[in-house]
């Protein structure tokens, strides 16, 4: 699920990306240093950080914090449905071949391996360390009768081999609340010069971002509100400008799920109006 840290995460990580495209250990891209966090700046760490960018020294750097102000409102509008996030990716393959069963791919976790033997299934759940060999060890000693080697299962010469499956795992997601957050990142700087450069480098950058991508895969609008240029600490060499964005994001409930590798059916037969029914009978598919 999303919540107000995501969206401090999801505006820290945007603004380093802009400021160090090419990573934080490359100069930035406004030719001055910065840094940039969650939070409220401590002022002993952040009058050091400017006095030192004041004198040219290299620890000396530029602040960006990112700030939740109180503003906020519940914008919930959606019907509570369960939506696919993350599509199940398949990365082994169980081929039959007469009596044999081959697993093939690539050893991945969570996914099942599946063969129909005698019209029963027989279900292997792939253990974290398998191999190809080791999975199809698992599931012939689920079989009656069924011998393994390598990744390659046999079952016996009577028995009737109908289907073999994989089922790997996907993730779903519901909407359970949507809110609207106004978030403030604030620009702390030394001089004009340098509050402007980092400034104007994560105003445009976070205009030209209609969306922001959440832990869950859900989308964040964000849209610019508001922008304050603050000079009255300019006596202590403190320039600071607020870049105000509101951030849309939704509350969301996670669930992972498995595909399914076979059904069960229970089926009884009846004459109308007359009883007893006959027993019920399990078929699998």
């Amino acid at each position: 699920m999303a919540d107000i840290t995501d969206v401090f995460n999801a505006l820290v990580s945007k603004s380093a990306q802009v400021l160090y495209p090419q990573g934080t250990g490359s100069p930035s891209s406004v030719g001055v240093p910065a840094i940039v966090y969650a939070g409220w700046p401590t002022a002993s760490t952040l009058d050091d950080d400017l006095l030192k960018l004041s004198k040219g020294l290299a620890a000396g750097k530029v602040h960006v914090s990112v700030f939740a102000s109180d503003i906020e409102r519940n914008t919930t509008r959606y019907l509570r449905n369960w939506q696919t996030a993350i599509e199940a990716v398949q990365t082994l393959t169980a081929v039959i071949l007469g009596q044999t069963i081959t697993i093939g791919g690539t050893v991945a976790t969570p996914q099942n391996v599946m063969a129909m033997v005698n019209r029963l299934p027989y279900v292997y759940p792939v253990q974290a360390g398998n191999t190809l060999s080791s999975i199809a060890t698992g599931l012939a000693a689920l079989i009656p009768g069924a011998s393994s080697v390598g990744p390659v299962i046999t079952v016996p010469s009577n028995a009737m081999l109908t289907a073999a499956r994989v089922g790997a795992a996907g993730t779903s997601v519901m909407e359970i609340r949507r809110q609207e957050r106004i978030m403030m990142l604030t620009v702390w700087a030394d001089s004009p010069a340098h509050r402007d450069a980092v400034a104007q480098a994560l105003d445009i950058a976070l205009e030209d971002t209609a969306f922001l991508t959440m832990p869950d895969q859900t989308a964040a609008r964000l849209l610019y509100r508001a922008s304050h240029i603050i000079d009255d600490k300019q006596k202590a060499r403190l320039y600071r400008r607020d870049l105000l964005y509101s951030v849309e994001y939704a509350t969301t409930l996670v669930e992972n799920d498995m595909q399914i590798t076979q059904t069960q059916l229970g089926v009884s037969a009846a004459v109308a109006g007359v009883e007893p029914y006959t027993p019920v009978a399990t078929i699998f598919d």
